[in-house]
């Protein structure tokens, strides 16, 4: 019984880290992080009840618990403030600033125009959603006052 706790809260853990790091915005989801958690032990202690390895089965339940989470709006964010407006918004500024942007509606609606799956990094639309999103910060720093970026000094 007490590996059974230990596994799982191994994969809690693991989902949680993962979350922390490119899903900000979604730690406080329990019920989600607790199903996609146990629905990975389950993998992992059923592929070991068939013969698979110890790093085979890990593999498989690593594939359940990060399932739907490869694309991240948070790290498209971050990559967007680092790469289009590195001298205005220096480290750490970007991750500060990206649950601010997750929340602000233009940015909503830009990714809301997309289907996001696990896949979408790699796929032409990718680059048109960068365009979008980067046009909706430079508007949203604007009508705050940021003359910097947009104006005169932008490079």
């Amino acid at each position: 019984m007490e590996t059974t706790k230990k596994e799982l809260s191994y994969f809690r853990l693991k989902l949680e880290a993962y979350l922390g790091e490119h899903f900000p915005e979604r730690m406080n989801e329990n019920t989600f992080i607790t199903a996609r958690a146990d629905e990975a032990l389950t993998t992992y202690c059923d592929a070991i009840a068939q013969g698979f390895s110890h790093p085979e089965a890990e593999t498989m339940a690593s594939e359940v618990l990060y399932q739907g989470l490869h694309f991240s709006k948070y790290d498209t964010l971050v990559s967007i403030l680092e790469n289009e407006f590195e001298k205005e918004l220096p480290s750490p500024l970007p991750e500060r600033l990206t649950p601010i942007l997750l929340k602000n509606k233009a940015v909503q609606s830009v990714f809301d125009k997309y289907e996001l799956t696990d896949d979408f990094g790699a796929s032409p639309e990718y680059e048109k959603l960068y365009t979008e999103l980067t046009g909706a910060i430079v508007l949203i720093i604007e009508v705050n006052g940021l003359p910097t970026i947009g104006g005169e000094n932008m490079t």
